[in-house]
């Protein structure tokens, strides 16, 4: 399975999921959230190093202006959209870059319904734990409410996926959903603070997740 970790604000950090061969790194462009990357780094910075990670940037209710500037200054390869933002915009955005659309699912969500205005303006659904705020909340959503759809595009699952998750997650890439399962995210859980990592949490997680890759 693949991974991709969110939040990530330290160059060091980066260098060490390359070596860990981890798929997709996230940077959060949400000036609410602590792991804001432009608090920590400097988009020249995440540019100029020649990473083969996939950039991801986590935008919350941006502009199209907003997005493709911070695409532009960071060499993003993928555009992760966390807020209310419309099809018109998604498709706008996805002219430039890889869209993610993400939908937030809580115990009431119609997930099919959700996602059905974004079918053709997106190229990617990531689905993660519904809060009060935008952003990520830490904990699982059910997982359930999954199984048995036929998602039709390739998705991440998110949400409060920690450590101990890795047999969940392994029979859920079991259930007939998992063909579109895309890659897995995590980020708070395996923090020891926000926007760093405990790389060595990480890196026994990847062994455990994809035994002998």
């Amino acid at each position: 399975m693949r991974v991709k970790v969110c939040g990530m604000t330290e160059i060091s950090q980066l260098r060490e999921l390359e070596e860990m061969k981890v798929e997709f790194a996230g940077f959060i462009f949400y000036p609410k959230s602590p792991r804001y990357l432009l608090r920590w780094l400097d988009p020249e910075q995440l540019k100029r190093e020649k990473f083969q990670i996939n950039k991801v940037g986590v935008f919350v209710n941006a502009t199209q202006q907003e997005v493709m500037k911070m695409v532009d200054a960071c060499g993003l390869y993928i555009v992760q959209l966390h807020g209310d933002e419309t099809p018109k915009l998604c498709e706008s955005i996805s002219n430039y870059v890889t869209v993610v659309k993400v939908i937030r699912v809580g115990d009431g969500t119609d997930i099919e319904w959700k996602i059905h205005p974004y079918m053709d303006s997106c190229d990617m659904f990531l689905f993660d734990t519904e809060g009060s705020n935008f952003g990520g909340t830490g904990k699982k959503f059910d997982w359930e409410k999954l199984k048995g759809l036929n998602i039709g595009k390739p998705f991440f699952l998110s949400g409060g996926i920690g450590p101990d998750d890795v047999s969940s997650l392994q029979g859920f890439a079991s259930s007939p959903v998992a063909k579109d399962l895309f890659s897995i995210d995590i980020n708070s859980r395996f923090e020891m603070s926000p926007g760093v990592k405990d790389m060595q949490k990480v890196k026994k997680f990847l062994s455990e997740l994809n035994p002998g890759s």
